[in-house]
């Protein structure tokens, strides 16, 4: 597979020809250009809009993919894109998405890589989510909007045809999820009682941003009786605090989403999304005996938590190491009692939040772990 993204790459520096009367759809499947599904064609035409709408200059490199560290062009970028469905003014999304998960601290090239099913989550902020159509609505995660489902392909489509993480090649997930052909959404602002997300985190209401995170899949929280911030938040702490995520048992990051319903009940008594996010950090836990089986396989000492965290029977584990690894969004259909717990990846990858830019202000800031960087 290695070799077919390759060859991808190389259509920046030649253009390949196929016979007159081929069957596109099925001469992409042959060259491993997909990722499962039919692709678009992508023709000139619609290349040069999509380079256009990225700023031009189609050689100019705008990073490095891991783990193979296949170099995306504007033009493969476009391609890339036009592959999997998108629109020319999803651009500026995708290119600050790819830049997202490129940064250090997000470490692509473990998630990449890794035999755990961690996916890049990719949530959109701000104008530019209603301005391309963006669901943050009904059936958010799932099938039925060409914004989400397209522009979280596109990604996917790079990390497979330029970063060359194929499975069973260069991506080794035991299992991997569904989330792996497309898991992308945007934040329901509309129906949120609280600022969005990129705003909580600093950036203003005008701005648009991209936040990445490693993760497993959505995770169901049913709660339709609590009429209090308490008894909602207690359902999403057992959700939390089961030994099997992977937050349990190597910390880290992870999302919450709750669901516009629960959001209302919760900010209807006035809770904060600080004091939300404070309340799930200090009741998530396990107790050390639960997560190590009670030492009946020997004594178990897990380096992956945090060194401050005792190993003792009783020593409560959390979930998370504090409130500020718990990313916290509104998102949902109107009606429903339901919100959702989104575990990380563990300790091995930070999420990164930054901001779409246009093609003339090439430089974004970028934040990771609540701290922002030009």
């Amino acid at each position: 597979m290695a070799k077919s993204a390759i060859k991808l790459e190389q259509t920046e520096r030649c253009v390949l020809r196929v016979p007159a009367g081929t069957d596109l759809v099925e001469w992409y499947f042959e060259q491993g250009w997909t990722d499962g599904l039919p692709v678009v064609p992508p023709t000139r035409e619609q290349v040069d809009a999509f380079v256009e709408a990225l700023g031009g200059d189609p050689q100019l490199v705008e990073c490095k993919v891991p783990p193979r560290h296949g170099s995306l062009t504007r033009e493969v970028l476009a391609i890339n894109m036009v592959m999997a469905g998108c629109k020319a003014e999803y651009a500026p999304v995708v290119r600050a998405a790819m830049l997202a998960l490129i940064a250090k601290a997000f470490n692509l090239n473990g998630v990449q890589a890794t035999t755990h099913m961690a996916a890049p989550l990719l949530v959109v902020n701000g104008p530019i989510a209603r301005e391309i159509g963006m669901n943050g609505d009904c059936n958010a995660f799932g099938s039925g909007n060409r914004a989400n489902a397209t522009i979280g392909r596109a990604l996917r489509l790079v990390l497979l045809n330029v970063g060359g993480g194929w499975p069973g090649d260069l991506d080794k997930s035991t299992l991997g999820h569904p989330g792996k052909y497309t898991y992308c959404v945007s934040e329901n602002e509309s129906a949120s009682p609280w600022a969005p997300y990129h705003v909580e985190k600093g950036f203003s209401p005008e701005d648009s941003a991209v936040f990445v995170l490693a993760a497993e899949p959505p995770h169901s929280v049913t709660n339709h009786i609590a009429n209090d911030p308490e008894g909602i938040l207690d359902s999403i702490c057992s959700a939390m605090s089961t030994i099997a995520n992977n937050n349990a048992v190597s910390s880290g990051h992870c999302a919450v989403v709750i669901g516009p319903e629960h959001a209302r009940t919760i900010a209807g008594k006035g809770w904060t999304r600080h004091e939300v996010r404070n309340y799930l950090a200090m009741h998530a836990y396990n107790l050390f005996s639960e997560i190590s089986f009670n030492e009946r396989y020997g004594k178990i000492y897990n380096r992956n938590l945090p060194k401050w965290y005792k190993r003792e029977p009783q020593a409560r584990i959390p979930i998370v190491p504090g409130p500020d690894h718990i990313h916290l969004f509104v998102i949902g259909g109107e009606a429903g009692r339901f919100s959702a717990f989104i575990p990380g990846w563990g300790h091995m990858s930070s999420p990164v939040l930054r901001s779409i830019e246009s093609a003339s202000e090439p430089r974004a800031p970028i934040c990771v772990d609540g701290t922002c960087y030009l």
